[in-house]
């Protein structure tokens, strides 16, 4: 996994310290072995680990100066991107955000433990925004909807001048054509697409500008979201 890494940071152009390597394969070892007990990832093999959970969280680098920011992980399941960026920079102040609670518990013992610091809550994305609305630099998220219905979770946290930085695979380009009218009406405005090779497929990280508040009709109840999406 060591291996993997070093030589992925590389390729990314990115510099971390073997401290902070070394965390990473700590974190990313605990969760293989939490999955055991608990439902996490269907990827575990040490390699795949390194290139699939990893380095493309630290994509977002690449992107992005988290340096002295906030970011919201949106729907962070096992704790990506969110953990590793919180390791790779721990001058950002980092919020991980997901409704199923056995994983924010097992996030709230396990980071303390490696030295890692990030705040954990259980919640709902659309309900959380009630307290956090347009409070952050960054909101991203990784593997959780089609960016039509993302869009909608994530602009609400995100501040006028911040970004928000949607994960994507293969089909970013797809996606993004089919929500022209969400970024228009969530105060977004599309920046860049940054194309990430990661193990032999398109990983893509979708960088929108926030240009004006959104809307307090948005975001709306998931259901309704999922069933209209914008």
């Amino acid at each position: 996994m060591e291996k993997t890494l070093k030589e992925g940071l590389t390729g990314l152009g990115l510099s971390l310290s073997e401290e902070r390597q070394q965390k990473l394969c700590a974190f990313a070892r605990a969760m293989v072995k939490q999955n055991e007990v608990m439902n996490l990832t269907a990827i575990t093999e040490d390699t795949q680990v390194a290139k699939l959970h990893l380095l493309d969280s630290l994509t977002v680098l690449c992107c992005a100066d988290l340096r002295g920011k906030t970011l919201i992980d949106v729907g962070c399941g096992a704790g990506f991107p969110g953990v590793p960026l919180a390791i790779a920079c721990p001058e950002a102040k980092i919020t991980l955000l997901d409704s199923l609670g056995k994983r924010v518990k097992w996030l709230e013992e396990t980071l303390p433990r490696l030295g890692i610091k990030a705040e954990c809550v259980t919640a709902r994305a659309e309900e959380a925004v009630a307290q956090r609305r347009e409070t952050y630099d960054f909101a991203t998220s990784r593997a959780v909807a089609r960016l039509n219905i993302l869009l909608e979770l994530t602009a609400p946290y995100v501040r006028v001048g911040g970004a928000v930085l949607a994960m994507k695979g293969a089909a970013a380009k797809e996606e993004l054509n089919e929500c022209a009218g969400a970024i228009k009406k969530l105060g977004l405005q599309l920046e860049e697409v940054r194309e990430f090779p990661v193990d032999g497929a398109s990983h893509a990280v979708i960088i929108l500008r926030k240009i004006a508040p959104t809307p307090k009709q948005y975001p709306r109840r998931y259901a309704k979201i999922k069933q209209l999406p914008l």
